[in-house]
């Protein structure tokens, strides 16, 4: 039975499934559609454990972008089961999962976009209401959408984006060109990037001191362990905001594996909480200093330190598991350089194992 082409009808309780692999409007198109017209929804996450982003955030994502319609409840559960449409034994095995998460409850409506919700409505005893199943309002799926997040980026969410977007961390020591690049790189690709914290962090301290001490400089500054923790912190919450807004590439200047180095420079050792926040960028861009000028902008007090900051850069990168390309020449060669490294980034794409299909 189907309600397409009637009047709309409320319904009590309605239902969705899907594995949301991973969630694009067209999904939140759907979900929106059952909750418009039930005065409760369940939409049954239910991936199998083979594939490459856990049940938990997508969930978690789910949640986020239909919080302001609290009657729909996400619900997860793992289903491993192989998929076959002619089956009747394969359905009963799939239903059961979506049975028990509904908890018993029953559905009136089964809303679908793809072709088994006809079926899958019959063994609910619900009315079978299709949505957009040619993708006509929203043209993408999960499967376009894992063979190209970049081309299809504009169909995903803020967290989605976030946890996609191809990080690229530009690190040097003092005056070597990091917010040069790091800025450059982001008008090339036309996308965000994060300016360091650190910076403007040392810039208040300055100004703090000179409100006693006017002829104060910035070697006059001192450090603590905070300091670098509210360093860390900061920045990735920069970070992270930035990427909920960016398209498939981020550029940063700097981050936690920075710091701590910086903490190592100023404090002799860098602390366990700030080498734990570091993370896993898909590419970290080295600016050499060699060639590079020392600008003394008023902020900087390291131009004897730079060649051991490059030395230790090289040393802790060379460790972190993460693809390193080092930037030397003129700024217009670090530029091609660093762009050519980005474009072979995102031209190697993104790895989803593939979901459980159907039986041929």
């Amino acid at each position: 039975m189907s309600a397409t082409g009637a009047a709309p009808r409320r319904f009590r309780h309605g239902l969705v499934v899907g594995k949301f692999y991973p969630p694009h409007a067209g999904h939140h198109a759907l979900v929106e559609a059952a909750a418009a017209r039930c005065a409760a929804v369940t939409v049954v996450v239910a991936p199998s454990r083979r594939e490459s982003i856990p049940l938990d955030l997508r969930l978690a994502w789910l949640r986020e972008v239909h919080a302001g319609t609290p009657w729909v409840r996400f619900v997860g559960r793992h289903d491993d089961h192989p998929v076959d449409y002619a089956d009747p034994a394969v359905w009963d095995l799939h239903c059961a999962v979506f049975a028990d998460a509904l908890g018993g409850e029953s559905v009136d409506a089964v809303f679908s976009s793809e072709a088994y919700g006809g079926e899958l409505a019959r063994r609910f005893g619900a009315v079978a209401v299709d949505v957009d199943p040619q993708r006509r309002a929203v043209p993408v799926s999960g499967t376009a959408v894992r063979a190209d997040p970049a081309a299809h980026w504009r169909w995903l969410s803020a967290p989605v984006r976030a946890w996609l977007v191809r990080r690229v961390v530009v690190v040097g020591a003092e005056s070597t060109g990091t917010t040069t690049m790091a800025r450059a790189l982001a008008e090339r690709f036309r996308t965000a990037w994060v300016p360091e914290y650190g910076r403007e962090l040392t810039a208040r301290k300055l100004a703090t001191l000179r409100r006693s001490r006017p002829d104060a400089t910035v070697f006059d500054v001192t450090w603590d362990r905070d300091d670098f923790v509210e360093v860390v912190r900061e920045q990735q919450a920069a970070e992270d905001a930035a990427a909920r807004v960016s398209g498939p590439l981020l550029c940063c200047d700097t981050d936690a594996r920075a710091t701590a180095l910086w903490e190592e420079r100023y404090l002799g050792s860098s602390s366990a909480e700030v080498r734990a926040a570091a993370r896993r960028p898909a590419l970290y861009l080295l600016t050499d200093h060699e060639g590079v000028p020392f600008a003394d902008d008023g902020l900087r007090d390291g131009e004897h330190l730079r060649a051991w900051m490059t030395g230790r850069f090289r040393v802790e990168l060379a460790a972190s598991g993460v693809p390193v390309v080092e930037l030397r020449g003129t700024h217009e060669e670090r530029l091609a350089t660093a762009a050519a490294a980005v474009e072979d980034l995102l031209a190697a794409g993104w790895a989803f194992t593939e979901p459980l299909l159907p039986a041929h």
